[in-house]
C-alpha cells in the first residue's frame, strides 16, 4: 500500500514521504500527515524476536513506502551503529512501579537521538531520489537537546547545512556547552534573546516566506528542518513504542494483546504524537499519559479544550519541555477530525488571538487516548528522590516528570494497566537537579557535578559528555528574534 502526505491545513495537495521528509513543511504553514495509517505487517510477536534495527525497518517501511529497502537498511545502518553505547540502541528498565525506556544511549545522551541519527540519511536520500542538486539548509529551533543532536547528524554531511537556534538562557549550560563545541564545516549554533517559542516561531516564518525561498532556489538552496515539524523526524520515533511492547512481550512482562499505557514528558507534543500512531499501526496501547511541567498548557487544553499560550513563560528544572506552543498538536488535530478548514482555522486563531477553543465532541475524542498531568519543580525533585531511595534507579528531570504523573494516573485508575515511562535524558545532563534531589549539595559547575554525580551514584559518566569541559567553544553568535531572517541570508554567503 502506497502512503502519501498531505498538509493539514488543505486538502488539495499530496506528495511522496520522501517528497514529505525533503521539504520539511507545507508551503500553506500546514504539517505533513499521512493520508492514510498503514498497519504492522510483521506480528508483534514475531517483531519480539528481533533487533531494534529490524524493528526500524518494518516500521519506516510502512509509513515511507517510495523509499527501496536497500535505502531504508542503508539508513538504519548508519544511524543505529557504534555511536549507541549499549548493545540495542533502546534499552527497558524493568522497574516496580513502572518500567523504562531508555531513549538516551546515543551520543548526545538524550532521545532526540533516535531520530536524528536517522534523519540526516533519510534526507539525503529523498534528495537523490527527487532528483534534488540543490544543498538543503536545514533551519533548526531547540529548547535544548534537539540542536546538539541534530547538529551531530548533520555534521558534514555533503550538500547540507545546518543552523541551530537556541534559548540564549534557556538551556542548561551541558546543553549549551554540546551545542557550542560541535564541530562541523556545515554547522552553525546561534543563540536567541527570548525563549524556545521566539525560536521556533522565527525559523517558521522562514519557511514560509515564498519569496526568500524562491531567491534562494535560484542560488542553488532550499530549506528543510529537523525539527519534528518533519514527519522524517516523526516516523522513526514511532520504532520505539513497538520496541518497547515486543521488549516486555518477549521478557514475559504482558501477553500479546494485553495494553500498556505510556508516560510521556512532552512539550512540542511529537514524542507522544509517535505513540499515538504506535497506537494506531497496531501497538496495545491503552492510554498515553501527557506528562508536563509547570508550563502546563498541554495538560489546560486537556482538561479544558482551550488551548492558550498566552500565559508566564516559565523556565524550569525540565528545559526541554519548557514550551507554550506544542507545533504536532497541529497533527493531532487534523487526525481527529479529518478537517483542514478547522485546524487551519484554530492555527489562524493561536497566531493571531494567543488561544483557540475545540469542540466538546472533539475534547471527547482526546480524551479516549490520551491523559493528562503535570508536575512542578519540587515535585520533580522529591520524585528523582524517591525513585533514587526507594528503588535505586537514578533519572534525570523530564523521567521525573513523567513518572510522577503517571503515579497520578494509576492513582486515578485503580484498574490501571501497566506503565512504561520513557527516560528522555541521561541524569547526567542535569547534575545539579539530580544531586539536589539525592540529598547532595551541588558544587563547582556542571562539570564537576558530573564527577560528584558519578561518584555518588557509582554510575559511568557517559562518554558524550565525558571530555565536554576541555573542548574549545566553536559557535558564539547571539542574535534578536527578528534578526533571524537576515543572519541565515548573511550566513549562507558565508558558511
Amino acid at each position: 500500500m502506497e502512503v502519501l502526505y498531505k498538509s493539514t491545513r488543505s486538502d488539495e495537495e499530496r506528495i511522496t514521504a520522501s517528497m514529505a521528509v525533503l521539504r520539511g513543511m507545507s508551503q500553506d504553514g500546514g504539517l505533513y500527515v499521512p493520508t492514510q495509517i498503514p498497519h504492522l505487517e510483521m506480528s508483534l510477536a514475531e517483531l519480539a524476536q528481533k533487533g531494534y534495527r529490524e524493528v526500524a525497518y518494518e516500521v519506516l517501511r510502512i509509513f515511507l513506502t517510495d523509499f527501496t529497502e536497500e535505502e531504508l537498511r542503508g539508513c538504519i545502518e548508519k544511524a543505529y551503529d557504534s555511536k549507541f553505547d549499549t548493545e540495542e540502541p533502546v534499552v527497558l528498565r524493568r522497574g516496580e512501579r513502572a518500567d523504562y525506556l531508555e531513549l538516551y544511549h546515543g551520543p548526545t545522551i538524550a532521545f532526540k537521538d533516535m531520530a536524528l541519527t536517522l534523519l540526516p540519511h533519510l534526507l539525503t536520500a529523498a534528495a537523490a531520489r527527487n532528483g534534488e542538486d540543490r544543498e538543503i539548509v536545514i533551519l533548526t529551533a531547540t529548547s535544548g537537546d534537539t540542536g546538539k543532536a541534530a547538529m551531530a547528524g548533520f555534521a558534514d554531511v555533503p550538500r547540507t547545512r545546518i543552523m541551530v537556534f537556541y534559548p540564549k538562557n534557556g538551556v542548561s549550560a551541558l546543553q549549551e556547552k554540546q551545542m557550542v563545541t560541535q564541530k562541523g564545516a556545515n554547522t552553525r549554533v546561534i543563540g536567541i534573546y527570548g525563549n524556545f517559542d521566539d525560536a521556533q516561531t522565527a525559523v517558521k516564518q522562514i519557511f514560509l516566506d515564498k519569496r526568500m525561498q524562491e531567491d534562494l532556489a535560484d542560488k542553488g538552496y532550499r530549506f528543510s528542518s529537523a525539527n519534528s515539524i518533519n514527519i522524517g523526524r516523526l516516523v522513526p520515533q514511532i520504532v520505539y513504542y513497538v520496541y518497547a511492547y515486543t521488549r516486555l512481550l518477549a521478557s514475559g512482562g504482558v501477553r500479546e494483546g494485553e495494553k500498556v499505557n505510556f508516560s510521556v514528558p512532552t512539550g512540542n507534543f511529537g514524542n507522544i504524537l509517535a505513540g499515538w500512531y504506535a497506537r494506531k499501526i497496531g501497538v496495545p496501547i491503552n492510554m498515553l499519559i501527557c506528562a508536563s511541567n509547570s508550563n502546563k498548557v498541554l495538560f489546560d487544553f486537556f482538561s479544558t479544550g482551550y488551548y492558550d499560550r498566552k500565559r508566564d513563560f516559565l523556565l524550569t528544572s525540565s528545559p526541554s519541555m519548557d514550551i507554550l506552543v506544542s507545533s504536532n498538536l497541529e497533527r493531532l488535530l487534523y487526525l481527529l477530525t479529518g478537517d483542514a478548514d478547522i485546524v487551519k482555522g484554530l492555527m489562524q486563531d493561536l497566531q493571531e488571538k494567543g488561544h483557540y477553543q475545540v469542540s466538546d465532541a472533539l475534547v471527547k475524542k482526546l480524551h479516549s487516548d490520551f491523559w493528562a498531568g503535570f508536575c512542578d519543580d519540587d515535585g520533580t525533585r522529591d520524585t528523582i528522590g524517591q525513585i533514587w531511595r526507594e528503588h535505586h534507579y537514578l533519572c534525570d528531570t523530564h523521567t521525573a516528570v513523567a513518572w510522577n504523573v503517571a503515579q497520578q494516573y494509576k492513582a486515578s485508575r485503580p484498574a490501571h494497566r501497566p506503565v512504561v515511562v520513557l527516560s528522555t535524558a541521561s541524569p547526567f545532563k542535569f547534575p545539579a537537579a539530580v544531586l539536589a534531589a539525592i540529598g547532595e549539595q551541588a558544587e563547582g559547575d556542571e562539570f564537576n557535578q558530573m564527577e560528584q554525580l558519578a561518584a555518588r551514584s557509582g554510575l559511568s559518566i557517559p562518554k558524550g559528555l565525558a571530555g565536554l569541559k576541555e573542548k574549545p567553544v566553536l559557535h558564539t553568535d547571539v542574535i534578536n528574534r527578528e534578526d533571524l531572517t537576515d543572519y541565515v541570508l548573511k550566513q549562507l554567503e558565508t558558511l
